[in-house]
């Protein structure tokens, strides 16, 4: 089984992008992430839904390597978003760092905003390290 397993069901249809779950093989030691949103390490927020979620991947990526986790690892990540219609954005730039063969389980969840007016995109992971 890996670090993970993911589970194909007959019913609901194939998602797009995420799994439906993911088991996580006995053992693993699990990293669970704070939300990451994109200020930079001078405390700007670029414009835009690609820029702040190739951003907040960055990130997210960071923390997941302080904590001894790769991308790989990633069996569950929560998004934040202020719009739903930035989801082809938002899963164009997270296909560039998760494996799309076996993408992690996923919630969106729209916001009426973040900590701040000029957020557009949180994101959290929860990751098995093996």
């Amino acid at each position: 089984m890996g670090r993970m397993a993911i589970i194909e069901f007959p019913a609901p249809p194939s998602p797009n992008g995420f799994s439906h779950a993911v088991v996580v093989a006995s053992g693993s030691r699990l990293v669970h992430t704070s939300g990451q949103v994109a200020i930079d390490a001078d405390g700007n927020v670029p414009d835009g839904w690609e820029a702040q979620t190739r951003l907040v991947f960055r990130n997210l990526g960071n923390v997941l390597a302080s904590a001894g986790a790769t991308w790989a690892d990633v069996v569950k990540l929560t998004f934040f978003v202020t719009d739903v219609d930035a989801v082809a954005v938002v899963r164009r730039v997270r296909d560039e760092f998760v494996d799309v063969t076996r993408p992690p389980a996923s919630s969106l969840v729209r916001v009426a905003g973040l900590f701040r007016d000029d957020l557009l995109i949180e994101v959290e992971a929860v990751a098995a390290v093996g």
